[in-house]
């Protein structure tokens, strides 16, 4: 199957897993036969062992068919992206996972996003508890903005233990455990389908071994807002590919829009050229930057810093943002009417710049170092 073929299908049930909101199971279905989601599963694992640029250029092809199964697919990516560059999961429960991620769609993700914390890029310790048991862990709290969670096969919960010196750390929770419950429903202007409810732990039972990176609570212990380039670029080129299915969408009303007063394609004035040449400076430009990068971080040149890497996410979110906007107001009201594409990826365009570390988080990181070389 070509990635040309697999987009076409999930773009195809885009706009109804929009309307509805439900959970696009059978898009993922599509890009698990693709080998989308599998694509980053480390060479000693068996996998292919993608690495940043490959995983940029997957989100990028499925966020212009659905940037809800993009992202939800994102969050299943990096995770195995990780495992290959530093293993960590236990041995045979990450085994296992590989075995059934061949086999159908398993999918991961972390629940870090608190109501009260907020996102632990802003610092903070997790209100989630982990109470020991005499077999294991008891896991009890709510998270909030958990990407796919309906269908999620494993839950990464950061959670506070409840020892006298309290460590943080990641527990791994199977989706079926008991005790799971999503508590609060997604209901957004963008992204409609990724499924990112709030879901709350009562009392799951979590065995002693099924966590990862468990340690004192400090900096080392919060999100790294400097690091992630691995991720910060793929979902940059997530929203690129949003962009670019919007400009496609602006190509196609161009060269049919005929005006009665006019008598040829709107394509063809010089209000409409200067337009989709601003469009494509902005995006291509865009791309350049994010998938240079990550082609400068999978050679790991060592001169490529955080602080480049969240610069090219700075302006690619800018640049997608601004470029679906000047293609929604050359349009007018066709460009807003719903049912309309290019509605939708407008609205979905809208959450590029939500993904923590937000813009003033990446400013400030790029700021202190630009100001401290």
């Amino acid at each position: 199957m070509s990635d040309r073929t697999t987009i076409d299908r999930i773009a195809e049930l885009a706009a109804g897993h929009d309307r509805s909101g439900a959970f696009p199971a059978q898009s993922l279905r599509i890009a698990h036969e693709a080998g989308l989601l599998t694509a980053t599963i480390g060479e000693r694992y068996g996998g292919k062992g993608a690495r940043v640029e490959e995983s940029a250029r997957i989100l990028h092809t499925l966020g212009r068919g659905d940037p809800s199964v993009a992202l939800i697919a994102a969050m299943t990516l990096n995770t195995h992206a990780r495992q290959a560059v530093q293993p960590h999961w236990p041995d045979e429960v990450y085994a296992r996972l590989v075995k059934e991620s061949f086999e159908r769609p398993v999918l991961i993700n972390h629940a870090r996003v608190e109501p009260e914390l907020g996102s632990p890029a802003r610092g903070g310790l997790p209100a989630t508890l982990a109470r020991r048991t005499p077999d294991g862990w008891s896991l009890s709290g709510t998270k909030r903005f958990v990407t796919g969670a309906e269908g999620l096969d494993w839950f990464l919960v950061w959670a506070t233990t409840d020892e006298s010196e309290p460590r943080v750390g990641t527990f791994l929770v199977p989706g079926g455990s008991p005790g799971i419950e999503v508590t609060g429903r997604w209901d957004q202007l963008g992204l409609r389908a990724s499924g990112s409810h709030d879901v709350t732990f009562r009392e799951v039972r979590v065995p002693y071994e099924h966590v990862i990176g468990i340690g004192p609570h400090g900096p080392a212990a919060e999100q790294d807002n400097r690091a992630g380039a691995a991720l910060h670029l793929p979902l940059a080129a997530l929203y690129l590919g949003v962009a670019r299915a919007a400009q496609a969408f602006f190509h196609t009303f161009a060269h049919e829009r005929v005006p009665a007063n006019l008598g040829h394609p709107v394509a063809r004035t010089e209000r409409f050229r200067r337009t989709a040449g601003e469009i494509e400076v902005l995006l291509a430009g865009a791309e350049q930057l994010v998938f240079g990068g990550a082609a400068r971080l999978d050679a790991e040149d060592t001169s490529y810093t955080p602080e480049q890497a969240l610069g090219a996410r700075v302006l690619a979110d800018r640049h997608g943002v601004r470029a679906v906007e000047l293609a929604v107001r050359l349009l007018g009201n066709p460009g807003l009417a719903r049912g309309n594409p290019l509605e939708r990826h407008f609205r979905d365009i809208q959450c590029a710049p939500v993904h923590a570390p937000q813009e003033d988080i990446s400013l400030l990181a790029i700021g202190t170092k630009a100001l401290n070389p």
